[in-house]
């Protein structure tokens, strides 16, 4: 596969001290002074001229930012509040609140509250919506909110708050939150161990080392690693990590780019803890960068048994580069190949589609590699599995049911008119589902699908150029037909959808704990890895052992 450089990377490279100074950058210099210039002048003009009160700081921030997302979704620039959120996500320590939040056109939402972290200790649940901290009205708050809600450990905050249209008051006190690479470890069977792996911080290799040494003293003989939905992180966590089950020595990752300083081979550095116990990894379309380097090398290895559906495709290796006034940018360095020599990126940002959009690599481009012991696997879009389970992937009415919050939305209505199911598991019985179905009528959730997407853009553009009128009876027909389809597909995927409203309420009651111990007697994936761990003649044979 061609490796696409733009000499463009050579500005921050530069800018740290390294001095590359190729044929390429010699003939480049001129032409970066120039528009380096051009830009200053520009900015300089603008914020000393314009008719009303400029920032600076947010022009230049959203400048650099939107000048760096035409390269690629991973090539970021960070200011000062950036960098420190950073550090926190990668050391998994942080002062906090200890809760899931996102803010969603200007509310602030508890999306999940950890168990007996500061929030949870405060009475707040899932659904429930901050509209102050502190003096701080959130509406009026146009900037990071996180940060309201972060100080010195035992610092109480006062929150105002909505649940179910009632406001209620509450106090957090902050207090020191880690978050784990390991969020759970347990046996699905006397001799299976299972362990959930869903981030590849700088703690990811120490905690999933103590999992699997616990579950083998309580009589482990397999292991399923869970690397669903893990989007990646520190890359040498994700060489140290395959070492737990890999010799020492052995090429788990090579980085490759246009800059000879850049190409490097990662090698295991370590004894393992076990090179025999036999291993399953479960990927889904959410894990990406790190958790494809672990199961991709585990695969070309004939190390483990890869069971899921195919990986997202993120095959773009990136380094945080320190900058002036504590600010810094993670710049795309280069590509990362598996031991057999592929490489799996799936979309290429040197080629855009007619919507400025990245073009996905055709499988019939796909090339075909080996592993180890001759089995055939393939680069291109991301790891497939060695036992593909599409049924575990979710079609699109579903995947927008939880997008738009409409199974979250009614999860939270469903939870505090039934407040005493406790470690009970949620059955939605027929009648519930036909409640969800009023629910989002009421509600008047969209499902925002690509057709409806595309229609709406229609609409907007025939009202543009002054047509709307004339073909508003027709759009309106269609937009009845998608709306009798959608609802056709919602009773189509009814047993999908009812596993995901399970799922939302389960995290309710039992916290995510919970959530995982169900998953260890119901989940499908999990399911078939076990079956497949307890015939080591399907094993073996896969493995071509």
């Amino acid at each position: 596969m061609q490796i696409h450089f733009k000499k463009r990377f050579l500005i921050p490279v530069v800018a740290t001290g390294l001095f590359f100074i190729g044929t390429s950058f010699k003939d480049d210099f001129f032409e970066i002074a120039k528009q380096i210039e051009i830009f200053t002048e520009v900015f300089k003009t603008v914020n000393m001229n314009y008719v009303d009160q400029t920032n600076p700081g947010q022009m230049m921030d959203k400048a650099i930012k939107t000048m760096l997302a035409d390269l690629d979704p991973y090539t970021n620039y960070y200011n000062e509040q950036d960098v420190i959120k950073f550090k926190i996500n990668m050391t998994g320590e942080y002062t906090g609140i200890g809760a899931l939040i996102a803010r969603k056109e200007g509310r602030l939402i508890i999306k999940e509250p950890y168990k007996n972290y500061p929030a949870d200790k405060a009475g707040l649940k899932a659904g429930d919506e901050i509209i102050q901290i502190g003096e701080v009205n959130i509406i009026d708050f146009k900037e990071d909110i996180s940060q309201l809600l972060k100080g010195a450990k035992n610092a109480k905050i006062d929150i105002t708050y909505k649940r179910l249209g009632k406001t209620a008051t509450t106090q957090i006190v902050l207090e020191e939150v880690e978050i784990k690479a390991v969020p759970f470890f347990g046996k699905v069977d006397e001799k299976t161990g299972y362990i959930v792996l869903s981030q590849f911080n700088r703690k990811a290799t120490a905690e999933v080392k103590a999992a699997l040494e616990n579950l083998k003293k309580e009589g482990a003989e397999k292991i399923i690693l869970d690397l669903r939905g893990n989007p990646g992180g520190l890359l040498h966590e994700a060489v140290n990590i395959c070492n737990l089950f890999v010799p020492k020595n052995e090429v788990i990752v090579t980085t490759k780019s246009k800059i000879e300083q850049h190409n490097n081979s990662y090698k295991t550095n370590f004894e393992p803890v076990d090179l025999d116990i036999p291993l399953v990894i479960l990927v889904d379309g959410k894990s990406a960068s790190a958790s494809e380097i672990v199961a991709g090398a585990l695969q070309d290895l004939d190390r483990a048994v890869v069971i899921g559906s195919r990986s997202f495709g993120k095959g773009l290796v990136q380094r945080p580069i320190d900058l002036v006034y504590s600010t810094q940018v993670k710049v795309t360095i280069s590509r990362y190949y598996t031991p057999s020599g592929r490489c799996i990126q799936s979309l290429d940002y040197g080629q855009k589609d007619a919507n400025g959009k990245a073009i996905r690599t055709d499988a019939k481009n796909y090339n075909a590699f080996k592993t180890r012991k001759g089995r055939p696997v393939f680069d291109g879009g991301g790891i497939l599995p060695d036992v593909v389970m599409e049924e575990t992937k979710l079609n699109p009415i579903s995947e927008a049911l939880q997008q738009n919050d409409a199974i979250f939305n009614f999860a939270t209505d469903y939870f505090f008119k039934n407040p005493s199911l406790g470690e009970k598991i949620p059955v939605i019985s027929d009648a519930d589902y036909t409640a969800f179905k009023q629910f989002l009528k009421k509600e008047k959730f969209s499902s925002d699908t690509e057709t409806q997407k595309a229609l709406k853009n229609a609409l907007e553009l025939a009202k543009k150029e002054g047509i709307d009128e004339s073909i508003k009876a027709e759009y309106n027909l269609l937009v009845a037909a998608i709306q009798k389809s959608e609802e056709a597909q919602i009773n189509k995927y009814q047993k999908e959808i009812k596993n995901l409203l399970v799922d939302e309420l389960i995290l309710r009651y039992q916290y995510r704990e919970g959530l995982y111990n169900y998953y260890l007697k119901s989940n499908a994936e999990i399911k078939k890895a076990t079956s497949m761990l307890n015939n080591p003649v399907e094993y073996k044979k896969i493995l071509l052992q």
